[in-house]
């Protein structure tokens, strides 16, 4: 029997067979996005409350002038080396308390190679690939499928949801947490992003569990009768 297809939050939700995965108060899920790139005017500059003057821009050219940092990760035959500009690393908390001495590499032997990648390209661009429309979708990524039917493509942002808590760089979370909501999939993609979700991720972490929660909690027993069993 064909898997059903499940939709989260992407255009088109309401084909027949798609399920949308949102929670019973749809406004605690919705998370607003705003571009934090130090490539756009330097850093961000944020009014603070009270009326006070906000943060003096600082030049992108400032953290190109940075020395350069090596990032070994993985290990092995299968270990990287990527290189990147200290004063963008350090405005993770991870990397600020790692290159606070003079140290010039940094070992990240557990990390995901690709979710490191996208952290990078956030750290220089903002953004990171497959980029969010204005319309609201994800740009077409040419290796992925059109319906994620392992969970692979979810897999992807989740892996960067937790990389962000890991590496102390809060701005990148909801951007990953809501690129998740754009992706359409199988209840078998679905089942190993929620099996991720709950072995990755804190407990208290409400932001990206209640939804997981929320979904199967209203709709296992529809996707038990239409496959069959299976879950």
């Amino acid at each position: 029997m064909a898997e059903p297809e499940v939709r989260i939050g992407g255009a088109d939700a309401g084909e027949e067979g798609d399920v949308e995965m949102r929670g019973g108060d749809q406004s605690d899920d919705v998370v607003e996005i705003s571009k934090t790139s130090a490539a756009q005017d330097g850093t961000t500059v944020a009014a603070a409350e009270g009326g006070e003057k906000p943060a003096q821009r600082v030049a992108f050219v400032h953290y190109l002038k940075s020395p350069m940092i090596s990032l070994l990760v993985g290990t092995g035959s299968s270990q990287t080396r990527l290189t990147a500009h200290k004063a963008l690393l350090t405005r993770s908390s991870f990397f600020s308390e790692k290159l606070a001495s003079s140290n010039s590499q940094v070992d990240l032997a557990e990390e995901d190679l690709d979710a490191i990648s996208c952290f990078l390209e956030y750290l220089y661009t903002g953004e990171y690939f497959p980029h969010k429309l204005p319309s609201g979708n994800l740009e077409p990524d040419p290796e992925a499928p059109k319906i994620d039917d392992s969970g692979a493509h979810f897999l992807k942002h989740a892996k960067i949801y937790t990389l962000a808590e890991k590496l102390g760089m809060p701005s990148l979370k909801p951007l990953s947490h809501s690129k998740i909501h754009l992706i359409t999939s199988t209840a078998i993609a679905e089942l190993a992003y929620a099996r991720y979700v709950y072995s990755h991720t804190s407990a208290n972490d409400l932001t990206i569990r209640k939804p997981v929660a929320s979904f199967w909690g209203q709709r296992s027993h529809v996707l038990s009768a239409r496959d069959g069993g299976q879950f």
